[in-house]
């Protein structure tokens, strides 16, 4: 009876421990990860090609907030986020980093493959030594197949070709009126070269979009020509005036505890 009784106390001890090292394992034991949440995005003028990531700047604050019924950008945290330096502009006499934009290079995945992969000055079958002898504009299926845009070019009516916009032997830049380089985060010194009206304007301030500071020196971020345009396609949208209509949206609500906008008929300044 005694042997009975030692053999059930170690089978009780042992298993307590048993026991013990199972509720520790179990308590160590990490929880399943949460799924990843689907990356925010909207778009600032033009879907598709200005497309911004939702991210937080600092904690709680968002660098943009996004329209759950068009998907458009509807406040920005921080409107310089993401911005460089616009660069010297022809006629235009801007301090230092008063004018910025968000380089779009990187975001045009075709423009390093055309300059690297096809026109890199490597082979005639993907460089030929000389341009044709016609300015016209011909079919390209190879170009048609990557921009669909180009099958019926509507921009210059079929008075422009590919080269007249784009650098003959850096694909990945455009070109001005002498034959140089554009980069592509400054489209406007190309546009600029037949929408002279236009580039008055928009240097201006009163044709085109551009946030910041509200001071006529203040520093802003400036919105450039393809970021609201499609230059392939410019009689896009249903006025066919080279960009889709934004779907209206009701207006923002007052803040709690007021009753209408009485307010803002009133002039700031007593008359």
């Amino acid at each position: 009876m005694k042997k009975i009784a030692i053999y059930t106390v170690i089978l009780a001890l042992c298993g307590g421990t048993l026991y013990a090292v199972s509720a520790a394992d179990k308590a160590v034991e990490p929880a399943p990860a949460a799924a990843p949440k689907e990356p925010v995005v909207c778009f600032e003028s033009r879907k598709g090609a200005s497309d911004i990531n939702q991210q937080e700047i600092k904690p709680g604050l968002p660098n943009v907030k996004c329209s759950p019924t068009t998907g458009a950008a509807l406040w920005y945290g921080d409107p310089y986020h993401g911005t460089v330096p616009m660069g010297k502009m022809p006629q235009m006499d801007i301090p230092e980093g008063k004018a910025v934009v968000v380089p779009r290079s990187e975001k045009l995945a075709l423009m390093p493959m055309c300059g690297t992969a096809c026109h890199n000055g490597v082979g005639p079958q993907f460089n030929p030594p000389t341009l044709p002898k016609s300015r016209k504009p011909a079919p390209v299926p190879t170009m048609e197949a990557m921009v669909p845009d180009l099958k019926d070019l509507q921009h210059g009516r079929g008075r422009i070709w590919c080269m007249d916009c784009h650098h003959t032997t850096q694909r990945n830049k455009l070109v001005d009126h002498y034959g140089d380089p554009v980069s592509f985060d400054q489209p406007q010194l190309l546009c600029g070269k037949c929408h002279g009206d236009k580039l008055r304007d928009w240097r201006d301030g009163i044709h085109g979009k551009r946030i910041g500071e509200f001071t006529s020196t203040g520093k802003k971020r400036w919105f450039t020509c393809t970021e609201c345009h499609n230059p392939h396609n410019v009689q896009d949208g249903a006025r066919n005036r080279g960009f889709v209509q934004l779907q209206p949206e009701p207006s923002p609500q007052l803040p709690k505890g007021m009753k209408d906008a009485k307010h803002e008929l009133l002039h700031p300044i007593a008359h």
